[in-house]
């Protein structure tokens, strides 16, 4: 299966939760989303937000420019 895929690149906290939290509501569970974004508070946030709302952090990957969250939505 294909990630879903979402660019929450130059946003600022709190808007790439915000943006994670209103595509993981159209997801299913077991879908896997990808969020790309530059904000490094996501990197504390969005796994907060993962754990708080019973969703999997499959992993994250950082670059000087970008950060790569990989999230298995869970629809419990």
């Amino acid at each position: 299966m294909k990630p879903h895929r979402l660019d929450a690149r130059h946003l600022l906290c709190p808007m790439p939760v915000i943006r994670t939290q209103n595509f993981i509501k159209t997801l299913h569970s077991g879908d896997i989303l990808e969020v790309t974004c530059t904000d490094p508070g996501a990197l504390i946030d969005v796994p907060t937000w993962c754990r708080i709302n019973g969703h999997k952090l499959l992993g994250t990957e950082s670059t000087e420019d970008e950060i790569r969250l990989t999230i298995e939505v869970d629809g419990g």
